[in-house]
């Protein structure tokens, strides 16, 4: 894998957590590709683009403020591995701290192509609760 391959990879992840944290869902949706899957522990299938930025913009009109505290991250040929604490609150008073696993896929033209992540569904109860 080449340096510029690496630092593609890399500028991607940085652009997408970045992007959440800063409640840019535009932001978020120019990094996703037309075709992009993404499945999240608890879904049967995988959801499409127009779904997956529905959901990330649910939960950034759900908090107040994210915050990533990276653990690892990993690049692997096309993609990288993280490891990370997902922090937010809730309008209500909700505290989200959400251990994450997530696999991203980049494609050649800079574009995530896949996402699967993992995580423990009860560490949103409160925040859906809010909902």
């Amino acid at each position: 894998m080449s340096a510029t391959e690496v630092k593609t990879v890399l500028d991607v992840a940085d652009r997408l957590f970045g992007a959440i944290e800063d409640s840019d869902v535009a932001g978020v949706e120019q990094l996703f590709g037309p075709g992009i899957a993404v499945r999240k522990t608890g879904d049967e299938r995988d959801n499409d683009r127009r779904r997956s930025v529905r959901i990330i913009g649910w939960f950034i009109d759900s908090t107040s403020d994210r915050r990533y505290e990276v653990l690892d991250r990993q690049v692997f040929e096309g993609g990288f591995v993280q490891q990370h604490i997902l922090h937010a609150h809730g309008h209500r008073g909700a505290v989200v701290a959400m251990r994450v696993c997530i696999v991203i896929k980049v494609g050649a033209d800079g574009l995530i192509t896949r996402i699967d992540e993992y995580f423990d569904p009860a560490d949103l109860a409160e925040l859906l609760a809010e909902s």
